[in-house]
C-alpha cells in the first residue's frame, strides 16, 4: 500500500512518520514545493528504520506528482497559515488555489486516491477538495474530528486522572474553536458516562479546553501543532488501509444526514476500504442539534468566500 503526503512541513512530516514507524503503508512519499525539503524530511525519517525496527520505504520529492503515482491514499497538508493583517476571506482564497492545484494534480497520477485533507480552514477545504475534483464524497475525508476527539479524550483523562485508553468521546461540528461540538452527553470511561465522576462545572471547563485545544497549543509553541495531528491522520489511514472500519468523526460531505445539505462538517464516520464507508446518523438532544446547526451556519458563512473564489474561476 502507498500513502502520499503533499506538504513536508511539521505536520506533513509527522504524519509520514507515524505512517512508517508503525507499518501502516509499505511505501511512504512526501512531497512539497521547496527545492530539497522534503528530500531531507524523508531521508532524516528513512535513518530511523535501523533503529526503530520498520521495513516501510520512504522517498521525498520536489514537486514531481509524478512519484506520487499509485497511492491508495492522499494526505493533503499543504496551506499558509493566517499573517497578521491578512483577512479570513484572503486566507481561504491562498490556501483554495493551493488545495485545488494539488488535488487535481494527486488525481492525475493516482486516480483512485482517497484524499484526506488537513489544510485549513479544514471544512471549507474539504469541501472545495471535494468540488474541485467530483469525486464521490466517500473518498474525500476531513480530519479534524479525529484531532479534536483525541483532544476532548485527552482533557477528560486528565479531569478523571484516568488512563486515556480507557476513555470514549467524540466531536463533531466545525474544525473550528467557536464550531466543534464535544458531545461529553455521549462520553464514557470504560462504558461508564463520565457525568457519574465528574461535576457539570469541570466537565464545561473540559468542553471550554477542548474548544480552545489548538489555540492553546499555539499560544505555548508559537505554531501549529503537529504531533496530535500527525497521529490523527494516521489513525484515519490506519482504518482506510487495513479496512477496520473503526468509527472516526470527520468531516465529510452532507446531503440530507442531520438535516443538513451542501456542506462538509465533523459527523461521526465508519472509515473503511472505500473511505467513508457510512455516516452515523446519531440521535442527538434537541441543545447538541441547536449547537449543530449553529456550527453548520458559521462553516457556509466561510464557504461563501469559497464560492466566490470558484466562481471567479481563481
Amino acid at each position: 500500500m502507498k500513502v502520499t503526503v503533499i506538504g513536508a512541513g511539521n505536520v506533513g512530516a509527522s504524519c509520514a512518520e507515524y505512517i512508517s514507524q508503525k507499518e501502516i503503508a509499505s511505501k511512504v512519499v512526501i512531497l512539497d514545493i521547496k527545492e530539497g525539503f522534503a528530500e531531507g524530511k524523508a531521508l532524516d525519517l528513512y535513518q530511523t528504520a535501523t533503529t526503530l525496527g520498520f521495513n516501510t520505504s520512504i522517498k521525498g520529492v520536489t514537486n514531481d506528482y509524478s512519484e506520487t503515482s499509485g497511492s491508495d491514499v492522499v494526505v493533503v497538508t499543504s496551506g499558509v497559515p493566517r499573517k497578521p493583517g491578512m483577512t479570513r476571506e484572503e486566507l481561504i482564497g491562498i490556501n483554495a488555489g493551493i488545495v485545488q492545484k494539488v488535488s487535481k494534480n494527486v488525481l492525475e497520477h493516482s486516480p483512485d486516491a482517497i484524499i484526506i485533507v488537513v489544510s485549513n480552514p479544514m471544512d471549507t477545504m474539504t469541501y472545495l477538495a471535494l468540488k474541485a475534483t467530483g469525486l464521490p464524497k466517500n473518498r474525500i475525508i476531513g480530519m479534524g474530528g479525529a484531532l479534536d476527539s483525541s483532544r476532548f479524550k485527552t482533557y477528560l483523562s486528565l479531569a478523571l486522572d484516568k488512563p486515556a485508553s480507557d476513555i470514549q468521546a467524540m466531536v463533531i461540528g466545525g474544525h473550528g474553536d467557536t464550531t466543534m461540538i464535544p458531545l461529553h452527553r455521549l462520553a464514557t470511561y470504560n462504558g461508564i458516562p463520565v457525568t457519574q465522576f465528574l461535576e457539570e462545572k469541570v466537565i464545561q471547563k473540559v468542553v471550554a479546553d477542548t474548544m480552545l485545544g489548538g489555540a492553546t497549543l499555539t499560544k505555548l509553541l508559537g505554531t501549529s501543532a503537529w504531533y496530535a495531528p500527525g497521529a490523527s491522520v494516521a489513525y484515519l489511514v490506519d482504518s482506510i488501509l487495513n479496512d477496520y472500519k473503526k468509527i472516526i468523526p470527520c468531516s465529510v460531505f452532507l446531503d440530507g444526514e442531520y438535516n443538513l445539505e451542501d456542506i462538509c462538517i465533523g459527523v461521526p464516520c465508519i472509515i473503511g476500504a472505500n473511505g467513508v464507508e457510512s455516516i452515523i446518523d446519531i440521535k442527538l438532544s434537541n441543545s447538541e442539534e441547536n449547537l449543530l446547526n449553529e456550527s453548520a451556519i458559521r462553516v457556509k458563512e466561510m464557504n461563501a468566500a469559497l464560492s466566490n473564489f470558484i466562481r471567479k474561476g481563481k
